[in-house]
C-alpha cells in the first residue's frame, strides 16, 4: 500500500514583534494555519496582543 500524502495545510505561530522589541516580560503568540501551497511566504497578521492591550502585528516563527 502507497502512504498517505501530507496535507497541504500546515501549522504556523505567530508572535507578536512589537512585544519582542519592547523587552517587557511574556509573550503574544497565537496559533493558526495555512495553505503551504498558496501561501509560501512567511505570514504576517494584525492580531489583538492582551499583554500591550493593542492590536499589533503578529509574525510567522519557526
Amino acid at each position: 500500500m502507497a502512504k498517505k500524502a501530507k496535507g497541504n495545510r500546515v501549522q504556523v505561530i505567530l508572535e507578536c514583534t512589537e512585544h519582542k522589541e519592547s523587552g517587557m516580560p511574556g509573550t503574544s503568540r497565537y496559533i493558526t494555519t495555512k495553505n503551504r501551497k498558496n501561501t509560501t511566504a512567511r505570514m504576517e497578521l494584525k492580531k489583538y496582543n492582551p499583554i500591550l492591550k493593542r492590536v499589533t502585528i503578529h509574525k510567522e516563527i519557526k
